[in-house]
């Protein structure tokens, strides 16, 4: 900490030292910057500027943790020619992401039946470790076709509507997808799962639209004071997990093949152009893409319930895809360095695109504003919608944070919430929650983590994304 140099109100910098590549950044207010305390995290920022081919920082949002290798709230881009891509930067669950569905209905249209509506969800979406898939026992072929169309498979087999994909980020599907780079035992752990919630920090929200900061901008979207809306928060599960698990093996061997020094064998990595890097880069695609594919086929059970628990046929629900996007990923992206512009493998992990107005790879309808960007909170308190700007393509790489950021670990939090009834108590915040068990839920509770509005208000002082809309909780299905 005491090597930190603050360059403004919000941006803080570990001047480059030793084999260091480029300087670490974090973006937080002194505040969060304070909160941090001992965590390590700091020194993840630092160990990853080692990175080969890294260019311009090492970079942390305000959501910043503790993580595996990178931090969680870790964004670094390097060359796509001359860099690595390490899985360290991504981490195990590859594209977690967030989905935010806007309905027609009211705020106190759900709230007369929102224990009917969140028993229809609970009993509809699977949640939980171990819980089978709405299309359990998937052949593999049925699998790689996943892994290799993402949502489009789904929306194929009549989840959802062909104009979704125009609304998730590259269109509901990584290109350069490779189910072949994927183990038998990654393929074993998906064939289950796909169209689960899963467990941990993942959640099906309901709320409302409680405030509006950009009026024109929400009109675009189509969000308005009091209106129903659902936050979707998963990834590709255990899939997912064992890929990582599997190419980090890989990467470790890689380490000492290519000479590559690295602080920390977390940060195991492997060049880009070479034929780990590339397995890697088709099998991390993969799971990306069933990712893509559970959310969507959870959306559209989603919607199911929603109507048989709310009372309404789907043309009065009118549940419709705001967007979903990726938390957990690396991708090949076109960026400006020092006036020249560079393909690089850019990391985000525990962190999200921000892409400012203009940018194509946005839906057409959103490209005059900006990419919207979710950032969920606790399950007692609130949730934001923001707006990618022109600032974050110069100062992150395009990226913003991808929520609250835990405070406590999931044990110290079990620990505070003995002898309490993290139900009751979050039932007397507002927020009714059903659950498999009262220990997801202790893990989970508000204390364990950073106030969201601290840290939605860190990234927009700095520049990286504006605030459009915030959302409150009603009701959350958790494993």
């Amino acid at each position: 900490m005491k090597s930190l140099k603050r360059i403004d109100s919000h941006l803080w910098e570990i001047p480059r030292e030793g084999g260091m590549r480029v300087p670490g950044r974090i973006f937080a207010s002194p505040e969060l910057m304070r909160n941090l305390g001992e965590d390590p995290c700091i020194e993840q920022v630092r160990n990853v500027a080692h990175l080969p081919g890294i260019v311009g920082w090492s970079l942390a949002m305000p959501d910043i943790h503790w993580g595996y290798g990178f931090p969680i709230g870790g964004v670094a881009a390097t060359d796509a020619g001359e860099g690595v891509i390490s899985p360290g930067g991504v981490g195990y669950d590859i594209n977690c992401g967030v989905r935010l569905l806007a309905t027609g209905i009211r705020r106190e249209g759900l709230a007369r039946r929102l224990r009917e509506t969140l028993t229809e969800l609970f009993n509809s979406v699977p949640t939980g470790v171990g819980s089978q898939g709405a299309i359990p026992d998937l052949s593999r072929t049925d699998l790689e076709r996943f892994l290799e169309g993402g949502a489009r498979r789904a929306v194929e087999l009549g989840y959802g509507s062909g104009r979704d994909l125009e609304f998730i980020e590259e269109g509901g599907r990584e290109r350069g997808a490779y189910a072949g780079c994927l183990s038998d035992r990654a393929r074993q752990r998906g064939a289950r799962q796909m169209g689960t919630l899963g467990s941990g920090n993942h959640f099906l929200e309901l709320g409302y639209v409680e405030e509006i900061y950009l009026a024109e901008e929400a009109r675009l979207l189509g969000l308005s004071p009091d209106q129903v809306v659902a936050i979707i928060h998963t990834g590709s599960r255990g899939l997912g997990y064992q890929v990582c698990d599997d190419h980090l093996k890989q990467a470790r061997k890689a380490v000492s093949r290519y000479g590559i020094r690295l602080p920390d064998a977390q940060l195991a990595a492997m060049p880009l152009d070479s034929s780990e890097g590339r397995a890697y880069l088709g099998a991390m695609r993969a799971a990306a893409n069933f990712a893509f594919a559970n959310r969507q086929i959870i959306s559209a059970l989603c919607e199911k319930a929603l109507c048989r628990g709310l009372g309404v046929d789907a043309g009065e629900l009118r549940m419709r895809l705001i967007y979903d996007l990726s938390h957990n990923i690396a991708r090949i992206e076109s960026h400006e360095v020092k006036g020249k512009k560079r393909n690089l493998c850019v990391h985000r992990k525990g962190a999200t695109r921000s892409f400012g107005p203009g940018s194509k790879t946005l839906p057409e309808a959103y490209r005059a504003v900006g990419q919207p960007v979710l950032i969920p909170g606790d399950m007692g308190r609130y949730s934001y919608l923001c707006l990618g700007s022109e600032e974050a393509m110069a100062l992150s790489f395009g990226s913003a944070c991808h929520g609250a950021g835990r405070l406590l670990s999931r044990r110290e939090a079990q620990r505070r919430c003995r002898g309490r009834d993290p139900l009751e108590e979050l039932r007397g915040m507002g927020v009714r929650v059903l659950a498999r068990g009262k220990r997801s839920v202790a893990e989970e509770v508000p204390e364990a983590y950073k106030d969201v509005s601290a840290v939605v208000r860190a990234v927009s002082e700095a520049g990286i994304c504006r605030p459009l809309a915030r959302f409150r909780p009603l009701g959350v299905i958790k494993g």
